[in-house]
């Protein structure tokens, strides 16, 4: 009786487990990403890497000024140089790119706490993979700056990845102190955009430089809103920076009076 249950058993669960194995080996198969799921997940990881929101404040921005240099002097709107403002925008984006990236490689335990949805710190990319990517960033953008843009162009970029440098990377370290982290960004994000873009687009419309009472303006309001951006931006972080000693108004004050304060300033 029991060798007829036995082979009952087997003659049902030969099939059954002959499933399973080749289910599991599927399983298995399906389970190892081919070469286009690799490359989406680098993209998508990529893209996260370059933070899209600073994407489109760098776009806009550049843009906006682009078209009011232009729109004073419609006479000299040549088709031909839209080449070189789309080189131009790419620059920027290099740079901006270069300077998120840095700041993510060296906050990886603080990104965390605070922002674990960020590629290295969720563990999407590698920090040497990071570093290729701000490598390739940087050098990029100033290849285009230096080739297109002359040497004033060229030393202002550069002077801009020294200071998004300075903020990230020991031993200076900038952002670890609530006003020189608030100043940087308020400089790169502020000024050296506004007068960077005008500048180089009078100077493709063979233009000297003027300040416009537009563009001062502009220049001015873009300055005083990056640092509100640069104190507001530290709110929801309060956490992570406390643990690792990043000294910014929030960890200060407290997110909610700094919240109170900036609403009804």
């Amino acid at each position: 009786m029991q060798a007829v249950r036995y082979r009952q058993r087997k003659r049902h669960s030969g099939p059954v487990a002959s499933a399973s194995a080749a289910a599991a080996g599927a399983g298995g198969a399906a389970g190892a990403p081919s070469v286009a799921q690799k490359a989406l997940a680098f993209q998508q990881a990529f893209w996260k890497f370059l933070r899209p929101h600073t994407i489109r404040g760098t776009i806009l921005g550049s843009c906006a000024v682009t078209a009011k240099a232009v729109l004073e002097n419609p006479q000299l709107i040549d088709w031909a140089l839209l080449p070189r403002a789309a080189l131009g925008v790419l620059a920027l984006l290099c740079g901006n790119g270069y300077i998120v990236g840095i700041n993510q490689i060296y906050d990886e335990d603080i990104d965390k706490v605070n922002k674990p949805f960020l590629p290295i710190a969720s563990g999407e990319l590698s920090k040497a993979q990071g570093w290729l990517l701000c490598a390739a960033l940087a050098g990029g953008g100033l290849v285009i700056v230096a080739t297109k843009f002359g040497s004033l162009i060229t030393k202002l970029y550069s002077f801009g990845l020294f200071l998004g440098t300075t903020y990230s990377v020991p031993p200076l370290r900038l952002k670890r102190f609530a006003v020189a982290a608030f100043m940087i960004i308020a400089t790169v994000r502020g000024f050296l955009l506004n007068f960077g873009v005008y500048h180089a687009v009078r100077a493709a419309l063979g233009l000297p430089f003027v300040w416009s009472p537009v563009i001062t303006f502009v220049t001015s309001f873009v300055t005083v809103f990056a640092t509100v951006i640069a104190i507001t931006k530290d709110l929801p972080d309060v956490e992570g920076d406390r643990k690792y000693n990043i000294d910014t108004l929030a960890t200060r004050f407290g997110a909610r009076t700094i919240s109170f304060a900036l609403a009804y300033s």
